[in-house]
Formats: structure tokens, C-alpha cells, sequence
């Protein structure tokens, strides 16, 4: 019996771990380099204030992430994760495709 709840409880511990460094590396992989980041390096260096820099963009991060979640969640109420998969896919060579005409335009 207790072996079966400590599988139990290591399943949910690796799967809340797997989660958390999942994400935590693509968002930071994602971040590096970004618009975001040479922003906050102009305020930080702006400013002189690299602490409060730091602070503001940290917040301004968390809340776009929670405005993230929360609609992740709710459309994973609406469609299954597969169509959702398919959907953001088709959408990204939409916009892929658009961004690659607009930037060969004047060479066709």
C-alpha cells in the first residue's frame, strides 16, 4: 500500500518538475537576445537604477505570464490540445509565410 503511494507521490513530483524546468527553460531560452531583454538593458543603463529595473521588468514579466496561463486554461476548456496544436501551427506559417513575402517583396 505505502509503495503505491509513493509511486503516486514521485509521479507527481517528477511530472511538477518536468513541468517547472520545461518551462522555466523555454521562456528563458526565448527571452535571450529578445526585444525585452535590449529593452530592459537601455533602462537598466538609462537609469543607473539596475535594481528597480529589475523589479519593474520582473513584474511586467509575471503578469504577462499570468494573462498567458489564464488563457491557456481557458481554451483548454473550449478545444483539446491537439486541435490547439494544429491551430498554432497553421498560425505560425501563416505568419511565417507573410513575414518572408514582406521581407522579399521588392526582390520579386
Amino acid at each position: 500500500m505505502n509503495s503505491n503511494i509513493e509511486k503516486k507521490e514521485n509521479n507527481i513530483e517528477k511530472s511538477f518538475l518536468s513541468i517547472l524546468i520545461t518551462t522555466f527553460t523555454t521562456i528563458f531560452i526565448a527571452e535571450l537576445g529578445d526585444k525585452t531583454q535590449i529593452a530592459t538593458l537601455m533602462l537598466s543603463a538609462e537609469s543607473g537604477k539596475p535594481i528597480i529595473v529589475f523589479l519593474g521588468s520582473s513584474i511586467a514579466l509575471i503578469s504577462s505570464s499570468v494573462v498567458g496561463v489564464l488563457i491557456g486554461k481557458w481554451i483548454s476548456k473550449k478545444i483539446s490540445a491537439s486541435k490547439f496544436a494544429l491551430f498554432t501551427g497553421v498560425l505560425m506559417i501563416i505568419v511565417s509565410l507573410y513575414l518572408a513575402f514582406d521581407t522579399f517583396k521588392n526582390y520579386i
